[in-house]
């Protein structure tokens, strides 16, 4: 299939050139037609017919904002509580503290349901045995 290179041709058009315009253009076709079949069978099939691909999971500055914020929002709730029953109950710095504890507790559990490290609430997990009941 690939073409000889004959001296005389090379010697009329030079390096790079082609030889004819009509052989050229038949080559050209059938190199062009080739690659797009070579292409075609490389190509992952979840692409093909879609313009915009969403990618699959999200990427990592998305999953460093989303646990930081679910980890601030715990502990943010949390002191606010505890600020609110300190003032309506007097108890100040008490309430305070062991609600910030009970906010960073939650953060910490949020953060890892989040990341995937800790099953959901309510979620049942199969026997460790493998059996049915």
């Amino acid at each position: 299939m690939a073409r000889e290179n004959r001296p005389d041709e090379t010697a009329k058009t030079g390096p790079g050139q082609p030889a004819s315009a009509s052989g050229s253009d038949e080559d050209l076709e059938r190199r062009r037609l080739r690659l797009e079949a070579s292409l075609a069978t490389r190509r992952p099939e979840s692409r093909e017919g879609k313009d915009n691909p969403k990618p699959a999971g999200m990427t990592g500055v998305g999953a460093a904002l989303k646990l930081s914020s679910e980890f601030i929002a715990g502990i943010a709730v949390g002191v606010g509580i505890g600020w609110v029953i300190d003032r309506w109950a007097g108890t100040s710095p008490w309430g305070l503290i062991v609600f910030l504890l009970l906010g960073f507790a939650a953060a910490v559990l949020n953060v890892l349901r989040s990341a995937g490290m800790v099953a959901e609430q309510g979620s049942k997990l199969p026997p460790k045995d493998g059996g049915s009941g």
